[in-house]
């Protein structure tokens, strides 16, 4: 299958353009001009926009993946592959949990909160902006979510999501029928290897791990999107962590 590559050169909703580095001359660029006043209404605009191009990218025949500077923009993601007629399972990996809510955050950052939101818990802003439809806590594997809140591991805990603590796990685990759409954050790599994290978590799997990892994904023949949350090209000074990152996309998307 061909990759379309899409790229929201954002952080929330803050330019990032020092991502605009790594595009080629065929990579769909989303930079819509964003209003002022609340961060969820600006951020929701880069999120529909991604939400069409992700749409008219399945609609095609091609696969898309996108890149782009947090892990909230996996919902405009998720809403062009709802409007395709696509209802996958989502393999989230992250070193994180990203199910924090208003009320188990400590922090109220709202780049924890995208995978609650996914599954309609907490902040529905996002979600109701782009037309998304939350999707079933069985559709979701959460890997390895390693730092994780008090409250958040409550929640996780009492969720029907799948949580595989051990990313080697999915080297032998059935993956589920029908399509697969993978959310890779950078951090779930050791942070020994991949350092240049606004939120560096302790330990994780090593390069090589998710490597085979994501080579059995590929494999498989069901990835029907990806999106990658990004490593923070400002702390990058030697590149290791774009190369290590980008690297273990590649593995992904190629057969």
């Amino acid at each position: 299958m061909k990759n379309s590559f899409i790229l929201s050169p954002f952080f929330l909703d803050e330019a990032l353009p020092e991502l605009e580095s790594l595009t080629t001359p065929d990579w769909l660029i989303n930079k819509p001009l964003l209003p002022g006043g609340d961060k969820q209404i600006r951020m929701s605009v880069i999120h529909r926009s991604l939400a069409d191009f992700t749409a008219e990218t399945i609609t095609i025949g091609e696969r898309p993946v996108s890149i782009a500077g947090d892990c909230c923009t996996a919902i405009g993601v998720f809403a062009g592959l709802q409007r395709a007629g696509i209802n996958p399972t989502l393999i989230w990996f992250d070193a994180h949990g990203d199910f924090n809510t208003w009320q188990t955050s400590s922090s109220g950052f709202l780049g924890g909160m995208p995978l609650a939101m996914l599954v309609g818990r907490g902040e529905q802003t996002m979600m109701d902006a782009v037309g998304l439809k939350p999707i079933s806590e069985a559709k979701v594997i959460l890997t390895d979510a390693r730092d994780l809140d008090a409250g958040e591991r409550d929640l996780v805990a009492e969720s029907e999501i799948i949580h595989l603590t051990n990313v080697e796990a999915l080297l032998k685990n059935p993956f589920p029928e029908g399509a697969l759409y993978v959310h890779y954050d950078t951090d779930i790599v050791s942070s020994q290897e991949v350092p240049a994290q606004n939120y560096p978590a302790q330990d994780g799997p090593s390069s090589q791990i998710v490597q085979s990892v994501f080579k059995r994904l590929a494999q498989s023949g069901k990835v029907a999107a990806v999106s990658l949350s990004s490593w923070n090209p400002k702390l990058d000074k030697n590149k290791q962590s774009e190369k290590i990152s980008m690297e273990l996309l590649q593995t992904l998307i190629n057969l």
